[in-house]
């Protein structure tokens, strides 16, 4: 009985190493071979994410930049259920064909889950192993029904290196056109340095690590650590190979001049060689003998995204909040029967009269009680004010008069110079919150003054007219928005 869920393929080395008379009509063995060491892939990756998620708490993740600490922890959940599952399935397979799995493996991830930016940066590099080991795995196995499995698990796996990628903040969610295969043996160079107490018969490259600290990128003179980098082999004899997704070789460098180079974005595989000889970017093709360590995984983030950003705090400078303050019908009542009081045409605000207190480029978010007893509404004072906003304010920053009036850019509305005119106002107006408070006028509402006689909602859809019925609650014209015998919820937000 085959299962229709089985993974990849470690047995590259072992199979393509063997005599090929040694394995027809023996298939079934070899993709025996292969559900196993899939299987223990699969454990390893289940065990990273099982150890990363009970080891930092939410507050790591808020202080590692997330925006949210939930966003990360939902998909490493997510991809830490999937591993497990893979895992499950493959190890009841082999127990079905009376075959036993490979267990007993210690995973120990310690040296990478120093931290939680460690931890994610790391994560990256297992799920592009897992892509790498399925796309390399695929010419290995031997039945078409494997085949199509493995192929399916392949597709999940890039999913994940796709939400990596987005959680990194830096990187390009598909940085790449094309994968690059790993052979069972470039994949254990990876993974084996945290595999300890398990047979596992598949010999692993030397691994290879990347001792630069901080940011590569292109112009990165990159250095390295290995085993086999002790003076046997000259530095002047050795060379340095960069293989990217959709290469059809390697761009070899001399060992000592291992810079990277322009145009290169996402997942780097670095092999140190022993001759400047190209490696071939397929499993089947490319030279093995002559490979001294490697390879080790490098993420080149040149590209980043918005959507990536969006996952990480103040990533994305644009984006502005909305608050929301409602107030009662007393007070709602005040703010009309203020706007009928006033009398005289408006008066543009000088520049002395301009509050240098708000910021420029997004909304200021006060609200409440000010310190001389005034009542703010999405930052504006109800004191009276000096000034009122000269006609048409149609666009501009947060910059308030002595009464406390702007507009945002995304304001629509024309503010007439007397009581008796009406103030117009889109639905889709967004007014400016958040001016510090002043000492001078009347209740703002959505950037509208109590004291220049007009008052206006965000809400409103039409015109709003403030004449001597005002005084009593009335509005003529407005669909939406306050009088005075109705609550009222004034809110705004940045568009």
């Amino acid at each position: 009985m085959r299962y229709h869920s089985v993974l990849f393929t470690l047995a590259a080395p072992l199979l393509s190493s063997a005599a090929p008379a040694r394995f027809i009509g023996k298939r079934a063995a070899a993709d025996v071979l292969v559900l196993k060491f899939a299987d223990v892939l699969e454990q390893l990756e289940s065990k990273f994410y099982s150890q990363a998620i009970s080891k930092f708490q939410a507050s790591d993740f808020t202080t590692a930049g997330f925006s949210s600490s939930q966003i990360p922890i939902e998909q490493f959940k997510n991809i830490q259920s999937d591993e497990a599952l893979h895992s499950q399935t493959l190890q009841a397979a082999l127990k079905s064909l009376g075959e036993t799995p490979i267990t007993g493996c210690n995973f120990d991830f310690s040296s990478v889950l120093t931290d939680v930016s460690t931890m994610a940066a790391t994560a990256r590099v297992v799920e592009n192993v897992g892509v790498s080991a399925y796309l390399g795995g695929a010419t290995l196995l031997t039945d078409p029904v494997l085949l199509d499995a493995a192929g399916s698990i392949l597709t999940t796996e890039a999913r994940h290196q796709t939400i990596l990628n987005v959680l990194s903040g830096t990187g390009t969610a598909i940085p790449a056109s094309f994968d690059i295969p790993f052979t069972p043996s470039e994949v254990l160079a990876i993974a084996s340095p945290f595999m300890s107490g398990c047979n596992v018969p598949i010999p692993s490259n030397t691994p290879l690590s990347v001792t630069n600290t901080g940011t590569v990128a292109p112009g990165t003179l990159l250095t390295f650590k290995a085993s086999t980098l002790n003076g046997t082999i000259p530095d002047s004899s050795m060379f340095c190979q960069m293989l990217v997704g959709g290469a059809s070789t390697s761009i070899s460098l001399p060992f000592s001049q291992c810079v990277v180079p322009p145009g290169i974005n996402g997942p780097v595989a670095l092999f140190i060689t022993s001759d400047n000889q190209t490696l071939i970017n397929n499993v089947r093709d490319r030279a093995q003998d002559k490979i001294v360590a490697g390879p080790t995984v490098a993420f080149i983030d040149t590209k980043p995204e918005l959507l990536g950003q969006l996952a990480r705090t103040g990533s994305d400078p644009t984006l502005q909040s909305t608050s929301t303050l409602t107030i009662s019908p007393p007070q709602a009542s005040t703010i009309i029967s203020n706007a009928s009081s006033a009398s005289g045409p408006a008066v543009a605000p000088s520049p002395s009269s301009v509050s240098t207190s708000s910021p420029s480029g997004g909304p200021n978010l006060t609200t409440g009680p000010a310190e001389n007893g005034a009542i703010i509404v999405n930052g504006w004072s109800d004191t009276s004010p000096s000034s009122v906003p000269a006609n048409d304010i149609s666009s501009g920053e947060n910059v308030p008069s002595a009464g406390g009036v702007s507009a945002t850019g995304s304001a629509s509305a024309a503010f007439a110079p007397s009581a008796s005119a009406s103030i117009s106002a889109q639905a889709s107006a967004t007014a400016s919150s958040g001016a510090s408070p002043t000492g001078s006028g009347a209740i703002i509402v959505n950037g509208w003054s109590s004291g220049g006689g007009n008052v206006a909602s965000a809400s409103a859809s039409g015109a709003f007219a403030t004449s001597s019925a005002a005084a009593a609650g009335a509005t003529s014209s407005a669909s939406s928005g306050i009088n005075g015998s109705a609550s009222s919820s004034a809110s705004s937000s940045s568009s």
